[in-house]
Parts: C-alpha cells; structure tokens; sequence
C-alpha cells in the first residue's frame, strides 16, 4: 500500500521510520518532510496547509492511507478534505480534533461523562477572569482556549504572574480571540498516555514522561517539550490500568456516544495526584517528543494494526520492554526569539537515532531550522542506561547553537518528584 505521512518533524521523522519496516508498505510519501524523513519517505515540495493540493496528490499517487503528524493540519480539515474518497485517514475530523483544538470542549465533555480532571472556570473577558483569579487559590493553571502549539498554559506561581498570563492571552491576544481556562493546580508526577483509536476500538501504548520546562529542574517557560522516556517506573501499574480503562477509554466512548466519531492516535496528558490520575489535557495526534521514544519500542507491524482497526478488529501488539530515552537539542533562545541556519555535524557518529525536528538541507549541509532541532536517542535495559546513552550521543553532535537539558530521566532515578 501506499502511505502518505504529513509534516515535517520529529515525530513524523518516527513515523516514518516504523511505517518504512511495515511488511504493507509499497512506497511512503511525506509533505514536505525533513532530511530526516527523507531517508525513509519521498518528500514532496507541498504546502501542509493546502488540502486540496494534498488531495490532487494523494489521487495521483494512488495514496491508500494518510497520516497527519500535527494537530494543525486535522484543525485545518485534512480528514474531512478525504470524506468523499477511498482513501483512508488516520486521524480525526475537525470535529473529533475539538478535544485538543478547544479546551472548553474537552472539559465539558469531562465533566458531563465523569472523567477525573481538574475543577475549572472558562472567561472571556479579563476583569472577571482577574478577580476569579484575586478570590481563589495560587498557584493556579492559566490555559489559552485553542491550539497554542505547546505553549498556551502558564502555572502560575503567584497573583502578578496569573494576571500577566491573562493579559497576554485576553488583552494581547498572543494566541487568537479566545476564551481561557482557570483551573485548580494539580500536584503530582505527569506523564502520556497514547492510544490507537477507531470507533470504540482503543489499543494503549506504553507511557512516557515529558519534560515541558526548558532548562534543568523544571526552570524557566514552558516549551513543546524538551526531553522524554518511556516506560516510566514511578507510575504504578495500577494508576496505568486506572487510566487506560477510566480514563482514555471512557474519553473515547463518550466520544462516540456525542456521535463524534475519533480515528487517529488519542493523546492523554495526566498526572498522578493523591486522589489518583487525573487529566491534564488531551491531544488529538501522537505527542511530540513521545513519539520518538515509544514509536522504537513498537515491534509489531503499524500499517496492520491501522488497517485492522479501520476493519474494526484488534491487533495484538507486541512492545519492546527495553527503556527509550531522548533529550531535545533546541535552538539558543528557544521557546522566544532564536536564530537558524547554523550547521550540524556529528550525527551520523552517535549509537542511537537521532530525529530530526527542525532541519534544512542546504548545499548538502544540514542547519538548524527551528526552534527545536533534534531529539537525542538512547535505548538500555535500565533507564540509567538509555540515559548515558543519549547524553553520550548529545556529546558527538557539533551545532554552536544548541542547548539542551542536562537532567532528563531523573525523576525516575530519584524514585520521587523533581521540581
């Protein structure tokens, strides 16, 4: 079959690199791809955004499934743009992306099936939303209502930081002309849980944990995230077995239940806290950095457990039980203003793989060409392991402009909170 991924960075680097060992495959396609891809994949020179360009192509190639790596491109309709053709898409309908593209959405959805998550107030207006803010407890969870690319939720430490948050988001408007969420805090470990979804059907993966701040014990903004491992041993299985079938599945159901139809890969954001796990949000396409590290330990055929689930039968899927660790590499001034175009070298002397998240291929020479830039692999028996791994490879990788975290994993090692 032919398989056409869309999007240009890491995970869809790792996307490839499974979906080119499917014993399916006849031949791969990315738009636009990266260098990175390009090893695995065709990339064509199409603009993401242009569905019907991407559906001209998709009929000309004689394209059997898509994927779309970014909730961008689901928010901009790419599955609904297929509806009328053969062609089958795995990932939701503009519709089903609300549980990602609006967090007023999700949370009402939560509420109304009874799905564990934060307590929650929605505003549009900024002096309600500062005197909620003045009459309520900090620290508090400040969220832009739309996609904001990673970057749209402030934990907000103290009052001046919560309402700095809201005039960015209401007055500002960084993100667009939205509503915000203010929710309770929520203390305790974080971690992904991903799943295969088709209808009612759901296939978990294993879980991971995301380090989301940008510098060292969780410092300094936000960003999409700058390091990642799975499995994660200071989640027990039970909460893991909590989650799965109280959590994700019921998301799922419900769902169904609203006659939104969900086909893709069902991202939940939760966190361990004293009452058990709780959602923090959810997304509507495969994490990313997770992807880069729960993708390699996946040993079955993906296009079978794809085409299986869209003929409403359950694969059983095999998972390596190896740990899987990856550091980001990002851009200096990463997640504000940075510079690009600076050269790479190094990477093909590293052990691991090394996905590429924002790269460019000029005259034969890899650059930078975002704010993050890699994702740093390493793999072992033990979590120890897969770090020194990786943070060995980090070492062989020559760019003046990269900056990476120096403590991914750690959580783990410590067998307790970090930050």
């Amino acid at each position: 079959m032919n398989v056409l991924i869309i999007g240009g960075g890491g995970r869809e680097h790792a996307l490839s690199q499974v979906i080119s060992k499917s014993n399916k495959l006849t031949k791969l396609f990315a738009i636009p791809g990266n260098p990175g891809i390009a090893k695995f994949a065709k990339c064509v020179d199409i603009n993401p955004l242009n569905n019907q360009e991407i559906l001209k192509f998709s009929l000309e190639k004689n394209i059997n499934l898509v994927i779309p790596g970014s909730e961008v491109y689901l928010e901009n309709g790419i599955t609904d743009t297929f509806s009328e053709t053969d062609i089958l898409v795995f990932g939701p309908t503009k519709a089903a992306t609300q549980i990602e593209s609006s967090k007023k959405f999700a949370k009402e959805l939560m509420k109304k099936y009874n799905i564990p998550t934060a307590n929650y107030e929605i505003f549009n207006n900024f002096d309600k939303a500062k005197n909620y803010v003045l009459s309520n407890s900090i620290p508090t969870v400040i969220k832009y209502d739309g996609l904001a690319f990673g970057k749209g939720v402030v934990v907000a430490n103290s009052v001046d930081e919560a309402i700095d948050a809201l005039k960015v988001m209401l007055l500002d408007k960084k993100y667009g002309d939205g509503n915000v969420i203010i929710e309770e805090f929520l203390d305790g470990e974080e971690f992904s849980l991903m799943t295969f979804v088709h209808d009612e059907l759901m296939i978990p993966m294993p879980i991971a944990q995301d380090y989301k701040r940008l510098s060292d014990n969780d410092l300094g903004p936000n960003t999409g995230g700058m390091g990642v491992y799975s499995p994660v041993p200071i989640i027990d299985k039970s909460s893991i077995e909590f989650s799965i079938n109280e959590i994700l599945k019921k998301t799922v159901e419900a769902l169904y239940s609203e006659k939104i139809v969900f086909t893709g890969f069902l991202y939940g954001g939760l966190i361990l806290t004293k009452e058990g796990p709780k959602v923090i949000e959810f997304n509507a396409r495969f994490g990313d950095p997770e992807a880069e590290v729960i993708l390699p330990k996946l040993e079955s055929d993906i296009l079978l457990i794809v085409m299986n689930l869209f003929d409403n039968i359950m694969t059983e899927v095999k998972w390596s039980n190896k740990f899987h660790l990856g550091v980001v590499m990002a851009s200096n001034g990463y997640p504000s203003k940075y510079l690009t175009k600076f050269p790479i070298n190094g990477i093909d002397d590293t052990s691991g793989i090394v996905f590429q998240m924002g790269t460019i291929l000029e005259d034969d020479i890899l650059k930078t060409n975002g704010g993050r830039v890699l994702l740093v692999t390493g793999e072992g028996m033990t979590l120890k392991d897969a770090q020194e791994r990786a943070y060995n490879n980090i070492l062989k990788i020559k760019c003046e402009n990269l900056i990476y975290r120096k403590d991914i994993g750690n959580k783990s090692l410590r067998g307790r909170k970090d930050g």
